[in-house]
């Protein structure tokens, strides 16, 4: 078994700039949120900072964390 490779440091002295760290989304029971995929949805579900159940009306979906492809309205 293998161990994930440490991502690489940003050096001050470098001319690029340091990689942007991503905002973790949070969600609270209620929100109203939309998909890429599913459209308009309510969340009324959460497993902390795991996933996230969410009704879409005419189906409920488990969106697992980092919820790429889901923003908060």
């Amino acid at each position: 078994m293998t161990k994930p490779a440490a991502p690489k440091r940003h050096l001050p002295t470098s001319p690029f700039k340091a990689p942007a760290t991503p905002i973790r989304k949070h969600f609270a029971m209620g929100d109203q949120v939309t998909h890429d995929m599913y459209g308009l949805g309510r969340v009324i579900g959460l497993e902390n900072g795991i996933a996230v159940l969410v009704d879409f009306g005419s189906t409920q979906v488990r969106v697992l964390s980092p919820y790429a492809k889901m923003t908060k309205l």
